[in-house]
């Protein structure tokens, strides 16, 4: 199966150093593990090394906490992924009780077309490994940027699926808090494949009323409830709301060139709806847009809502008229920025610094020549 990457063991030895910020484990205190000793995360899992069931080949994606890889069964043969998330990365209490909540949620979930499966979890002396179902089709922006023809149409084929989820994880007591396009793959490269999520890493179990107070989430999805420090489940269907925007303009609602900026243009709540391509969009996606988009979560549509709503209910009635090529230019910048901050992780190269920048440079041209 190509060439063999280092184990999960092993790389669970390393420290991977990481300046990207995707809040939510940073802020938090708590007991610190140290990494002296071994540690138990999960109590009702086989403790054995995930290569005595497993092949493990390449490396298929890295974050702050785990490395996924591509694996095989070595009874079935079949393909699956591994997350494997080092102990040594778990350095408090609070970074131990999110695994373990991780792996909760995605067992609490029930199986669905639009949610990656958990397989098995299992533990070893290194690391947490969550074996999950392998999703090949790639990267939802990077299939619109491949695909041809690109229009509404599939921008609400597109903006259901993710709103299904939210709808799936609200009626089973989940938030997600952390939806954003790099955290849907396609289960396969065939046109009709299916859009999954694939990530509940900063998902948490609620109760109807329950306030959360900490700020998680990636900066451009971030509801302004967040930001405020006082949120419910209201904010999943705001970030479905800007992944919808940049669906349909190739950027997000809410920009600037620093994380402040960003987090003051959220709540200031101003959303632009007159550079291009926004007067071809129909004022239906623009009416859904702006529910989902509204600053008070009490007025906030519900997923339900967003389902029933004219431009999800006729989906298969939107128009078909390719968006342009200007949003697909965009869409592929902002993708290509999203994939940076992914690959910062692994290298950790002050010269990748300058490749950032230009990236940023490139897509403020854009943002600011398209307005």
């Amino acid at each position: 199966m190509g060439n063999c990457c280092r184990s999960p063991a092993a790389v669970a030895r390393e420290d991977v150093k990481s300046n990207y910020t995707d809040y939510g484990r940073k802020e938090r205190g708590g007991g610190d593990s140290g990494g002296k000793k071994t540690i138990t995360v999960l109590n009702d899992v086989p403790k054995e090394g995930i290569e005595e069931k497993y092949v493990v080949d390449r490396e298929l994606g890295r974050g702050e906490f785990g490395v996924t890889y591509l694996c095989i069964d070595r009874n079935t043969r079949e393909l699956l992924a591994c997350k494997s998330i080092s102990k040594r990365k778990l350095r408090t209490v609070v970074d131990v009780e999110d695994v373990r909540r991780e792996v909760a949620i995605m067992k609490h979930l029930p199986k669905n077309s639009s949610i990656v499966s958990l397989k098995e979890a299992c533990e070893d002396d290194n690391a947490v490994h969550l074996v999950m179902e392998l999703c090949e089709g790639g990267e939802l922006f990077d299939r619109i940027v491949a695909r041809g023809h690109y229009t509404e149409r599939a921008a609400a084929a597109v903006t259901r699926t993710i709103v299904e989820v939210v709808q799936l994880c609200h009626k089973h007591g989940v938030i997600h808090r952390d939806l954003k396009p790099e955290n849907f793959l396609f289960a396969n490269k065939k046109e009709n494949s299916p859009l999954k999520a694939i990530d509940f890493g900063l998902s948490i179990f609620f109760k109807p009323g329950e306030r959360f107070s900490e700020i998680v989430g990636s900066p451009y999805y971030m509801a302004p409830e967040v930001l405020k420090r006082n949120y419910g489940p209201e904010i999943d269907i705001w970030s479905a709301g800007v992944i919808l925007y940049i669906l349909l303009c190739g950027v997000p609602p809410f920009w600037a060139e620093s994380e402040q900026g960003v987090a003051q243009a959220i709540l200031r709540g101003l959303i632009d709806f007159k550079r291009d391509p926004w007067p071809n969009i129909s004022e239906s996606a623009k009416n859904l847009v702006r529910q989902m988009l509204e600053p008070d979560p009490k007025l906030r549509l519900t997923a339900k809502q967003v389902l029933e709503h004219p431009w999800i209910q006729n989906a298969k009635k939107a128009p078909n008229v390719p968006l342009g090529d200007v949003v697909k230019s965009r869409l592929k910048q902002f993708s290509m920025m999203n994939r940076f901050k992914r690959k910062a992780l692994r290298v950790g190269l002050i010269s990748s610094l300058f490749f950032f920048i230009s990236l940023l440079l490139d897509f403020v041209q854009e943002f600011s020549t398209t307005k």
